[in-house]
Formats: structure tokens, C-alpha cells, sequence
């Protein structure tokens, strides 16, 4: 699901693959009729883990989003299947926000650098790029779930209601809702610490065109901003 960054931004986070969680909560009764919430919860809790790990060995700046997005969809997954679809829906409503905010944000650093996404190839942009690193700092303290942002509110309310089942799936959804929290925040702070804070692995012809966000590009970032904070 490759495409521009705004494109990214718009998929990843408001439309295309929040469609099925969506989906499933409005259909909530049928799945509420059947047998189908024990697998969802099972393979939700699952997919939380397994793309928050195949993160942690990403070095491309939008893979390592992209699959964050699969870790907290499978938060949405898992929180429904346990019938708690509203908070399922206020996970969608706050990833949307964070998520938005770190493609472009993101892409803000790609346009400003020549168009390179490899971390590898960046380090010590906090200078260069000081608005991209306040917003992606922000949404990456949201996406882990930093205390009083909005990603924190969601995420450990969905965390809170699987220990509550008191059962097996329950017991379950919160082990690995756990350790994908984790390996969220390693991951997200890896990115942060790659492109902004370790020394610099840029080619010399990239700093010579190098420039941060122009104006136009930052306000709806401020407006994303804005709703990951409160």
C-alpha cells in the first residue's frame, strides 16, 4: 500500500484500513450472535504482537508507521472482540489523529532530505528539522500511550478492560497487548533516536539541499498536533 506521504496519511489513518474495524463494530450485533469473538480476540491480540515485532527490524521512516498502524489495529481488533466496541472506536478516533501526524510529519523530513526514507542514512536532523521533531515527538509519546495524551486514554482502557474478563481470552488479549506496547515503544523511540539523535549518516550533497517544513506544510500539522495532546 505504497504511495505519497499525505496518501499514507490518509489510508493508514482515517479510511482504508480502519474500514474493517469499523465495519465490525457496526455490526456488532451479528458478531455479538456468533462464535467469531474468541477468534477475532485471538488473532487481534496476535496481529498486535507479531506487526509491533516485524517493526522493531524496519529501517525505511514509513514502514516503521505503516506497521504500527497494523500493531494498533489489532488493538481495535481485540477490544471489540471483547465487546467493548465504543472503545474500540475512541482507539480509532485518537490513532487517527497520532497517526496522521506521524506520515506527515514524516513526510516533511522525506521532502526536506532529498527524499531519503532509509534511517540509516539520517541522524542528527534535531537541528535541521526542529518542527518535524516536536510533531514526531508527540505523536510517537501518543502512539506508545505517554501518560495524559490522547493515545494513553485509549490504549489503557482497552489494556484495562482485558485483565477485567477475568478468563482465558482475557488473560490472553492483555499479555500480548502488553508486550506489543512494549516493542511500540522501543520501536517508536528507535526512530526518534535514528533520524533525529544519533550521529549523522547523511550524504554530504543531501546537506547541502537539506530544509525544514515551509509554513504551509506545518499548520495542518499543528491542528494534528493539537488533537494528540488533548
Amino acid at each position: 500500500m505504497e504511495g505519497p506521504t499525505p496518501v499514507s496519511a490518509l489510508i493508514h489513518a482515517a479510511t482504508l484500513v480502519t474500514a474493517g474495524i469499523f465495519l465490525i463494530i457496526r455490526c456488532s450485533i451479528l458478531f455479538e450472535n456468533s462464535n467469531a469473538l474468541f477468534f477475532t480476540a485471538l488473532f487481534g491480540s496476535l496481529t498486535a504482537f507479531f506487526a509491533s515485532t516485524v517493526g522493531l527490524v524496519q529501517n525505511d521512516l514509513k514502514r516503521v508507521i505503516a506497521f504500527s498502524t497494523c500493531s494498533q489495529l489489532g488493538y481495535m481488533l481485540f477490544s471489540a472482540s471483547l465487546s467493548h466496541y465504543s472503545i474500540a472506536l475512541f482507539h480509532l478516533a485518537n490513532h487517527a489523529l497520532f497517526k496522521a501526524l506521524l506520515f506527515l510529519s514524516a513526510g516533511c523530513i522525506i521532502h526536506g532530505i532529498s527524499d531519503e526514507q532509509d534511517l540509516r542514512k539520517m541522524g542528527s536532523l534535531i537541528r535541521l528539522f526542529p518542527t518535524s521533531y516536536v510533531m514526531i515527538l508527540i505523536g510517537s509519546l501518543a502512539l506508545v500511550g505517554f501518560p495524559f495524551l490522547t493515545g494513553f486514554y485509549s490504549k489503557d482502557a482497552i489494556l484495562e478492560v482485558a485483565i477485567s474478563k477475568h478468563n482465558t481470552i482475557g488473560n490472553f488479549t492483555h499479555f500480548f497487548g502488553c508486550f506489543a506496547a512494549l516493542c511500540t515503544s522501543f520501536y517508536s523511540f528507535r526512530l526518534v533516536f535514528l533520524a533525529f539523535v544519533n550521529k549523522t549518516n547523511t550524504f554530504k550533497s543531501y546537506m547541502t539541499t537539506i530544509h525544514d517544513a515551509p509554513i504551509l506544510m506545518v499548520y495542518p500539522l499543528l491542528f494534528l498536533s493539537l488533537g494528540a495532546l488533548f
